[in-house]
This record gives structure tokens, C-alpha cells and sequence, in this order.
């Protein structure tokens, strides 16, 4: 079968819902054991920390708990992953089982030997941190282990989430066993699944794909020009993100200053004589006390809301890169297949040159299966476009919602700060007047 690198491309897939879309969450707190039927990972203010997974197509609850197990350097952090599905795939409604944070990296690992060859964006793992961990091994008490417990929580959570809520990643018999199985195998060699090592690996791809020794005609611009945006959008975030992160660090800065002028107004009121100023100097220590917690609040606000999204979407454009990729070696192999089978003729009109029937029949059959593995072949890399739409098309629109929602939180995080200020600052004013 004959082709062409500009031959047309696949028929654009029309727009559509993978599944239900997702229900908007009130917000409010609820008890631990309750019932929460929702379809966000959120987190539960308990003594542990928890999250909650749902998919708009069933009730599914997901809580990785966090505990440790071991004692000191040995010590390791385990999730306890409890889940409530009304989905027919599970064999019960409500299971539990224990993971490693190597098990989270582990189902991304199968996730992605399987599922990237078909072009489907896989949600990249959090990131690892041999540091981090070490701090909180050896002090748990320590408020860097305390953040970075909750910035790995956070991360895990929206992991997790992104798994669930794709649909075909749903259905993967990988997500299920690490859901259900009791017994899951510990995954191994995970080192380059996490943080740097991830980057490198899709930039590895990259790489191998742009060595390519047939050059791709691109005939269809739409992958050209989404390409395009993919890696400017990547551009621009990881700037944003390096910003973000220098105003979370100049809160952290403020909170410090804040505490120690605070501090400073507290023994200046106590060593004062006048009664009025002495009142009004250690009132204005204690509003200096509230602004610290207040910046405090904020720089986790920064992150958590702002940052942290960032750095996901940062990931997940790298992945949606290596959908690309996968393109372009699917488009590849089907282009040496059609080099191999024209060899394949040429040899076989040199037989017939030549006289020699007994080779004849060889060169024949030779012939017929590269003809099949380049039918094949344009078939996956129709495919592969296929999915690929569908998965740009399906990331832009969790984007949006995403970027959307967060900023509606930042900026509500935002106004409930400012208004707390002044609050506080209003309270002041009275005693400022008051000094003689």
C-alpha cells in the first residue's frame, strides 16, 4: 500500500464530553466519617491528612492518610487509600489498602508503558525529594517538615484526581489493582519517574524524535500550530512560576520581620511610663502578632493555590509534549515500513531479472507482510492523531476550569485578607487616638 508523508491528515473528532462534566463543590468543612458526595480531592482538617477522590460518573472516594512506619532513617511514609465507588468494575462498594509514595510512582510507570503509546496524556507524578524527607525523619515537629508534608499531600491529591477523573485511565486494570490489591507489588527503579528525572526523560524523547532520519512533512497545521502553543504556554508558566515563587519567599521574609517587629513593640510598651502610650504600644504588638499570622496565611495561600498549580500544569505540558512525540514515532515507523517494503519489491524485480523462481516465493511473502505492517502502521498513526485531538482538546477545557477556579480562590483568599486587616487596624485606631 503506497503513501505519502503529506498525505491528508485524520478527520478532526468532533467535541466532546469524556463523561459528565464536573460538579461545582459548595464550600464548607465536614466532619471526618462523614458521607461526602462530591467529585473533588479535598482535604479533610483532621488529625491525619486525608483526601477525597470522585468522578462525576460515580460516588469515589479516595483517602491517602499519611503515617510512618519504621523508626528513624528506616522510617517510611505510607498512604492508607480508602475508597467508596458505586462502579460495577470494583468488587465492593467501600475497600482500603496501604501504599508507598514509590506505589504512586509506580502506577505512573505502567500507565505510561501502556496508555502513551495511544497518545493519551498521563498525569506526571509528584515530585520526590530525598531532602525533604530527611528533615522530616529526623524532626517532624520542624515547620519544614510540616510543609513539606502538606506540599506533598497536595501534590498526591491532585495525582490522584487527574487519574481518576480521565476516562480512560479509569479503566485501566493498573488503576483498579492499585485501588483494590492488598498485596501490591512494591515498585522498584523509580528514580527517574520523579521530579529532574522526569523532565529529562520526556526531554530524552524529544530529543530522539528530533534525530528522526526521515524529517516529518507536517501536512496537517493544526498539530503544527498546537505544538507551537504547547511549548510557548510551557515558557511563560515556568517565568509565572519562578515570580510566584519569589512572592511566597518575600512572605516568608515579611511573616519573620513582622514576628520580630512585633517582638520589638512588645518590650518597648513594657519598659514605657506613660500608661496611655504603654497600652497603645502593646495593643500594636499584638496587631503586629495577627499580621504575621495573617502574611503566614497568605504565603501558603500563594502556594498552594497558585504555585503549586503551576508547577502541575508546567508537568502536564511537558506530557502532552511526549503525546506529540508519540505522533511523530508512530508517523516514523510507518514511514521505514514503506522504505522497507519498497526494498522488499526492488529485490524482488532483481530475482525476476535474474531468473531465480526458487527465491521468488520468499520475496513474495516477505513482500505481503511489510504490506500489512504499513497498513498497520498508518493505522496506529491515524489513531494516535486521533487521541491526541481529543486529549488537547479535553486538557484545554480542564485547564480553563482549573485556572479558573484557582484564581477565584486566590482572589477570594486575597479579599478575606484585606478585610481582616483592616478589621484590625479599625480595632487599633481607638487606642492610637487615646495617647495623651
Amino acid at each position: 500500500m503506497a503513501a505519502s508523508s503529506d498525505r491528508s491528515p485524520p478527520p478532526f473528532p468532533a467535541s466532546e464530553e469524556p463523561g459528565a462534566g464536573p460538579l461545582d463543590m459548595a464550600d464548607g468543612d465536614s466532619d471526618e466519617g462523614e458521607d461526602i458526595f462530591v467529585n473533588k480531592i479535598i482535604f479533610c482538617k483532621c488529625s491525619y491528612r486525608d483526601i477525597l477522590c470522585m468522578t462525576t460518573f460515580s460516588i469515589f472516594t479516595c483517602l491517602p492518610v499519611s503515617v510512618f512506619l519504621g523508626d528513624g532513617m528506616n522510617a517510611y511514609m505510607a498512604y492508607k487509600v480508602s475508597t467508596r465507588t458505586s462502579l460495577a468494575m470494583f468488587r465492593s462498594k467501600v475497600f482500603s489498602v496501604r501504599r508507598r509514595y514509590s506505589d504512586f510512582l509506580g502506577l505512573y510507570e505502567k500507565l505510561s508503558v501502556k496508555q502513551s503509546l495511544h497518545g493519551c496524556i498521563i498525569p506526571p507524578p509528584p515530585e520526590k525529594s530525598v531532602v525533604g524527607m530527611t528533615k522530616v525523619k529526623v524532626g517532624m515537629d520542624d515547620p519544614s517538615s510540616v510543609e513539606f508534608l502538606e506540599r506533598r499531600r497536595a501534590a498526591l491529591e491532585r495525582y490522584l484526581q487527574r487519574i481518576v477523573s480521565h476516562p480512560m485511565l479509569l479503566q485501566d486494570p493498573d488503576v483498579r489493582e492499585f485501588l483494590e490489591r492488598d498485596d501490591l507489588p512494591r515498585a522498584v527503579n523509580t528514580q527517574a519517574l520523579s521530579g529532574a528525572g522526569f523532565l529529562k526523560m520526556i526531554n530524552k524523547a524529544s530529543d530522539a524524535v528530533n534525530k528522526m532520519t526521515i524529517k516529518m512533512n507536517e501536512s496537517d497545521t493544526w498539530f503544527e500550530d498546537k505544538f507551537q502553543e504547547v511549548e510557548n504556554e510551557e515558557q511563560q508558566l515556568r517565568k509565572l512560576h519562578a515570580l510566584v515563587d519569589s512572592l511566597v519567599n518575600h512572605r516568608k521574609e515579611l511573616c519573620g520581620n513582622t514576628a520580630v517587629f512585633a517582638k520589638s513593640m512588645a518590650m518597648l510598651g513594657n519598659s514605657e511610663d506613660n500608661t496611655a502610650l504603654s497600652r497603645a504600644l502593646s495593643q500594636l504588638a499584638e496587631v503586629e502578632d495577627k499580621m504575621e499570622q495573617l502574611h503566614q496565611e497568605q504565603a501558603s495561600s500563594d502556594f498552594f493555590i497558585f504555585e503549586e498549580m503551576l508547577a502541575d500544569y508546567i508537568r502536564l505540558l511537558g506530557a502532552m509534549r511526549g503525546c506529540f512525540d508519540q505522533r511523530m514515532r508512530a508517523w516514523q515507523r510507518w514511514q521505514e515500513a514503506q522504505s522497507t517494503l519498497q526494498k522488499k519489491r526492488e529485490a524482488e524485480a532483481k530475482l525476476l531479472w535474474a531468473n531465480k523462481p526458487d527465491k521468488l516465493q520468499q520475496a513474495k511473502e516477505e513482500i505481503s507482510e511489510w504490506e500489512g505492517r504499513v497498513t498497520q502502521y498508518e493505522r496506529d498513526f491515524d489513531r494516535i492523531g486521533m487521541t491526541v485531538r481529543k486529549e488537547v482538546l479535553r486538557f484545554e477545557k480542564e485547564k480553563s476550569k482549573d485556572f479558573k477556579s484557582q484564581i477565584i480562590k486566590y482572589l477570594e483568599a486575597m479579599m478575606q485578607s484585606q478585610q481582616r486587616l483592616t478589621k484590625f487596624w479599625e480595632a487599633f485606631l481607638p487606642e492610637a487616638k487615646a495617647i495623651a
